[in-house]
């Protein structure tokens, strides 16, 4: 071996005299962006935690699928069983049935009926705007409503703690 051979070692081979210099900087950015898009593929190949979101994502929806199933398969066999008792069921229990409800709703017609008769027009009218009020506003009931459970609860945690002091080893 020869000096020369141990000096170029690791150094571009030299190019042809006709390359010019706006094709070697051509190379060159090829490269560089070759050499780029090299290193995000290691950086993305590295990157275990949005490796994990990605797997992650793929498992949510393998699991969105298998519940959709799941839940399809048990309405198919909850039908299937509601076909079953009612085959099995006889015609005259499904008419029994069928008149019980009927008689039931009836009857709740009728009582819901008899209640508005006998309630005074302004309170039913006030009980309207009541409803309507409180629809209109279900946050604020519904924050007011628990802010009083609340209270009610600790005040009935004290009252107990109150009523529980252990005794003096002189009080009979």
């Amino acid at each position: 071996m020869n000096d020369d051979a141990r000096t170029n070692i690791g150094t571009p081979a030299p190019t042809p005299a006709d390359l010019g210099s706006a094709e070697l900087r051509d190379q060159v950015e090829r490269t560089r962006h070759e050499l780029g898009r090299t290193v995000e593929a290691l950086a993305a190949k590295a990157d275990i935690k949005d490796q994990a979101k990605k797997k992650t994502a793929a498992l949510k929806g393998q699991a969105a699928e298998k519940a959709a199933l799941v839940s399809e398969h048990i309405r198919e066999t909850a039908g299937h069983a509601a076909q079953v008792v009612k085959d099995k069921t006889p015609d005259s229990l499904q008419q029994k049935t069928a008149q019980a409800a009927a008689q039931a709703r009836e009857s709740a017609a009728k009582a819901g009926q008899y209640a508005t008769d006998k309630t005074p027009d302004p309170l039913l009218e006030r009980a309207g705007h009541a409803t309507t009020a409180a629809r209109a506003n279900r946050t604020p009931l519904l924050l007011a409503g628990a802010a009083v459970a609340v209270f009610v609860l600790v005040r009935r945690s004290r009252g107990r703690s109150r009523c529980r002091r252990p005794r003096s080893p002189t009080s009979p």
